[in-house]
């Protein structure tokens, strides 16, 4: 879980929420996704990207008020 303020909803909280998924992706499933990227002939990091922002949708927030 990952608890946040609700004050504390900004830009710089949205990046470091995505740099926390894009860590988590890399380490869990990087070599595969080097591998796809590479014979999909697409941009790794735009595919590492991509996989962060959908990894959020896993995670469970909490906020305090």
């Amino acid at each position: 879980m990952i608890y946040l303020n609700y004050t504390n909803l900004d830009k710089e909280t949205q990046e470091r929420l995505l740099l926390m998924s894009k860590k988590e992706i890399e380490n869990r499933f990087g070599k595969q996704l080097k591998n796809y990227a590479r014979q999909q002939e697409v941009n790794y990091d735009t595919l590492l990207e991509e996989e962060a922002i959908r990894n959020l949708y896993n995670y469970d927030f909490v906020f305090n008020m």
